[in-house]
């Protein structure tokens, strides 16, 4: 007989011959020695949850399950808190085990997952258990999406040599479009992520499939070979984390390329999966295409009938957030009444700012990096994710400069002295939605309130205007035309002053109560 345990990077063989094709059976083991094997002197662990995509059951008193299986089926362990599963050397969270006898291999232009042969007698799952915190922090990666073997050492060198790591992370999500279509650069962009030497979780987008599948079932082979799972579920401190691949390729509505929504079976996962997770957990769920349906120029979400199903799976649990990338901006999302969510307080989803920017677009700078500013006027980063039991909090990063530049300032440098014309400036405020406050005041004066204006970044219209009218060639590639920016706000510049030179200061209170500043100045004369 044949039996295979989760390893750390691998999955090994422990006996020699199947069983019957239709159940899967194994046991989830507490991995004292981290050895690979669950040795006799091993216990199983009850009530781990073990899913095949679909149903989720757990494990009995003996740390044993049995679950239904197909020919192309996935099975996993839900990590549960206060246990690490193995990672692989370049720190992918390895909890899974892929049972495709036949492979799908040939089939495509780009390779999936090989063939696995017959089932094994037993498929078991070694846990490490350790003190985990209930307050950590996770780093969120949107799009890295690199197009060329250039733009993977642009990855590598303006976000990951640049990311300043907090001491209580604890693991990172990259939410999708992890390359941009050529799907042998996950080699080169998983390289350059181990330098962090944290686990690191992948949600699937829309440039990460087998484009020349025939359908769903099959367009995301790659990417199961690279990261194991476009659906799973695990546990950190008093959080759940649920990764959907929201992509339906191909267009399941009889239209071109893809659309947004969920399949039956990833909707039966949930259902399944939140029967074992109590209700005062925070839920946490990345995807690749936002959820709420915004007026931006991005595709939203295809099949409302199918969102809805979700948020109804949804709604006895009061603390829930959506991560989600795709846009290429960045947005504060509110899910309300009128999105469909029928609990009793409003949740929030995070559309996050990219670490590819505007596609690595925009002059080279010194060390030969591109600008990519966002179309929104957000500079290259990425987020924080910080929780404190089952509150959570975030925080953008431009990648390469200090935590506290949250605020870009756009004003002019000359105003006229009692002239006939107003004159206003810009403050983006990176992580800002519509309901925050935001104030300022001129040379230490009284505070005023801005004026929320959603336009174009003026600072990134002049960056590309740059590239419009410039009669030399520049460096790197345009920009994208800006967009309007759902965090844009005005305020008024004093032109009775006295000719001189004078202190703008803003200060925005996001969300979460903190308060970020930022200073400018200007003249009269």
């Amino acid at each position: 007989m044949k039996k295979i345990t989760l390893t750390i990077g691998t999955l090994l063989l422990l006996a020699t011959s199947a069983v019957a094709q239709d159940k899967v059976t194994g046991y989830v083991f507490e991995d004292q020695n981290a050895n690979g094997r669950m040795d006799r002197s091993e216990k199983g662990i009850s009530g781990i949850a073990v899913s095949n995509g679909v149903d989720v059951v757990q494990t009995d008193s003996r740390g044993c399950y049995e679950l239904p299986i197909g020919d192309d089926t996935t099975i996993f362990v839900i990590k549960p808190a206060g246990y690490k599963v193995p990672t692989d050397h370049q720190f992918i969270p390895q909890y899974f085990y892929h049972h495709k006898p036949m492979g799908k291999s040939d089939a495509f232009k780009y390779p999936g997952v090989p063939k696995t042969g017959q089932l094994p007698k037993e498929v078991n799952f070694g846990l490490t258990k350790y003190d985990e915190p209930v307050d950590y922090s996770v780093i969120l990666f949107g799009d890295p999406q690199p197009y060329t073997d250039t733009e993977v050492n642009y990855f590598g060198r303006s976000i990951v040599d640049r990311v300043v790591k907090k001491e209580d992370t604890l693991f990172g999500i990259s939410l999708g479009d992890i390359v941009g279509d050529s799907l042998p650069l996950n080699k080169g962009y998983k390289a350059e992520l181990a330098a962090l030497e944290l686990p690191w979780y992948h949600v699937i987008g829309n440039h990460d499939h087998n484009y020349d599948a025939p359908n769903e079932w099959l367009a995301d082979e790659r990417s199961e070979l690279e990261y194991g799972l476009a659906n799973s579920a695990f546990n950190y401190g008093n959080t759940h984390f649920i990764i959907l691949d929201d992509i339906r390729y191909p267009n399941p509505n009889g239209g071109r390329g893809y659309t947004a929504g969920y399949r039956e079976d990833q909707l039966k996962f949930v259902k399944n999966n939140l029967q074992f997770v109590p209700k005062d957990k925070l839920i946490v769920i990345a995807q690749h295409i936002q959820l709420k349906d915004t007026s931006a120029e991005d595709k939203p979400f295809g099949n409302e009938e199918e969102r809805q199903q979700l948020l109804d799976l949804l709604k006895d649990y009061p603390k829930v957030l959506f991560l989600s990338g795709h846009t290429h901006f960045q947005m504060q999302l509110p899910i309300t009444a009128e999105d469909g969510w029928k609990g009793k307080e409003t949740i929030w989803e995070y559309n996050v700012g990219t670490t590819s920017g505007d596609w690595y677009s925009g002059e080279l700078d010194a060390d030969g990096l591109p600008c990519a500013m966002m179309r929104d006027g957000t500079p290259q980063g990425y987020a924080y994710l910080n929780i404190n039991g089952t509150l959570y909090s975030l925080e953008y990063r431009v990648a390469g400069a200090p935590s506290e530049y949250q605020i870009n300032l756009f004003i002019p440098k000359v105003v006229p002295h009692k002239g006939r014309s107003n004159y206003h400036f810009v403050a983006n405020f990176f992580m800002g939605h519509e309901n925050d406050l935001v104030e300022y005041r001129i040379n230490g004066g009284a505070w005023k309130k801005m004026r929320h204006t959603p336009m174009a970044d003026p600072s990134l219209t002049e960056m590309v205007m740059k590239w419009d009218t410039t009669s030399e060639k520049l460096s790197g590639r345009r920009p994208s035309s800006p967009i309007e920016s759902s965090h844009i706000w005005i305020g008024r510049l004093d032109k009775t002053l006295a000719p001189g030179l004078y202190e703008v200061e803003v200060r925005a209170t996001d969300r979460f109560g903190k308060v970020h500043t930022a200073k400018g100045h200007y003249s009269t004369m």
